[in-house]
C-alpha cells in the first residue's frame, strides 16, 4: 500500500505546532523550577518561612493566611494553571507553621509587629507594587500594614472574609470555642481547634484537605492563641487613606465573621469600595469554591496591574 507525500503546508503547521507545544512546556518548567522556599527575619528577630512559585516576571501577589493556618492554606491557588502567570508569594504568619514561635504575649498582640512582618517580606522578596489577599486575620495584618507604611508601594488589595477589628457586632459569638482554644487541657485544645476549623466551612472539604488542615491548626502556637485576640487593629488609620484598588470577597455564610457588619465597617472608611458575596460560601471561599475564587482573584489582579 502507499501513502502520499505530506503536502509542505501541512508538514510546516506540524512543525509549527511542535514548536509552540515545545515552547508552552518549557514556559511550565520553568515556571515550577522557579518555586523556592527561604526564610527571613522581622525587626524583632521573629523568623518567617517564605515561599515562592509560579513565573518570577509576573505580577506580585503576596497570599496571607488567617488563624490557624499556614501556606497551605492557599494550595488551590499556588497549584492552579490559571494562576501560574502571577508571581506567587507565601509566608506563614508569626506562631504558625514553619514560621517562628516566640513566647512573650507582646510579639502577638502588638499589631505593628504582624505589619512588620508583612514589609519585611516585601523587601526581601522585591516585589514590586504586589497584591496583598488577605484572609480572616490576614486581612487585619494587612490594615495594620497601611496604618504603618501606607499603600504608595503596593498594587492592591483583597479582603477576603477579613477580620476588620475584633468587636462583637463583626465578629460571630462562639465563646465556648475560642476558651476551649487556650485550655491547657490538651483535649479540650484539640477538641476546640477542630470545631473551630468546622465553622471555617459551610461546604466541607475532602478528607484529605481536612486531615491536612487540622495538622496544620495542630502547628500553631499556644501563646499566640493566648494573645492574638488582644492584637491591635488600626484598620481605621490603614483604611481610610487607601487610594488603591480594593475589593471585600465574603462568603455570605461566613459562621466566624459577620459579613454584613464586617463590610458596612469598611464602607465607613473606604466609599466606593468593591465588594463580591459568595452565596453558599462559609468563612474560606478560596478552598470551598476555589475555580470561581481563582478567575475572581486573576481578574482582580490584572485590574490593579493596570493602574501601575
Amino acid at each position: 500500500m502507499f501513502h502520499k507525500p505530506l503536502s509542505r503546508n501541512l508538514v510546516r503547521r506540524c512543525l509549527a505546532g511542535m514548536v509552540a507545544l515545545s515552547a508552552m512546556l518549557f514556559m511550565a518548567s520553568s515556571a515550577l523550577a522557579a518555586s523556592r522556599n527561604y526564610t527571613v527575619t522581622a525587626p524583632d528577630g521573629v523568623t518567617l518561612a517564605v515561599q515562592e512559585s509560579g513565573n518570577p516576571q509576573g505580577t506580585a501577589v503576596v497570599l496571607i493566611h488567617g488563624l490557624l493556618g499556614s501556606r497551605l492554606d492557599w494550595d488551590a491557588q499556588v497549584g492552579s494553571v490559571d494562576l501560574q502567570r502571577y508571581r506567587m508569594i507565601t509566608y506563614d504568619l508569626r506562631g504558625h507553621g514553619l514560621s517562628g514561635k516566640p513566647t512573650e504575649p507582646k510579639a502577638y498582640s502588638d499589631g505593628r509587629r504582624w505589619a512588620d512582618d508583612l514589609a519585611t517580606v516585601i523587601k526581601a522578596s522585591d516585589a514590586r507594587h504586589p497584591v496583598l489577599v488577605g484572609w480572616s486575620l490576614g486581612a487585619a495584618v494587612i490594615s495594620n500594614y497601611l496604618a504603618a507604611y501606607g499603600d504608595s508601594q503596593i498594587g492592591g488589595v483583597l479582603y477576603v472574609d477579613g477580620v476588620i477589628e475584633f468587636k462583637a457586632d463583626q465578629i460571630a459569638s462562639h465563646p465556648a470555642v475560642y476558651r476551649d482554644m487556650v485550655s491547657p487541657d490538651l483535649k479540650t485544645h484539640l477538641d476546640a481547634v477542630r470545631t473551630f476549623l468546622g465553622l471555617c466551612f459551610h461546604i466541607k472539604p475532602d478528607q484529605d484537605t481536612a486531615a491536612r488542615l487540622l495538622a496544620n491548626a495542630a502547628m500553631a502556637s499556644w501563646d499566640m492563641q493566648s494573645a492574638v485576640m488582644s492584637m491591635t487593629i488600626a484598620a481605621s488609620e490603614g483604611l481610610s487613606k487607601t487610594k488603591i484598588p480594593f475589593l471585600l470577597l465574603y462568603g455570605e455564610r461566613d459562621a466566624l465573621v459577620n459579613a454584613g457588619e464586617a463590610i458596612a465597617r469598611v464602607k465607613e472608611l473606604v466609599p466606593g469600595v468593591r465588594t463580591m458575596l459568595y452565596a453558599n460560601s462559609g468563612h474560606t471561599p478560596f478552598i470551598e469554591e476555589p475555580a470561581r475564587f481563582n478567575h475572581d482573584l486573576a481578574a482582580f489582579i490584572d485590574h490593579a496591574a493596570a493602574q501601575h
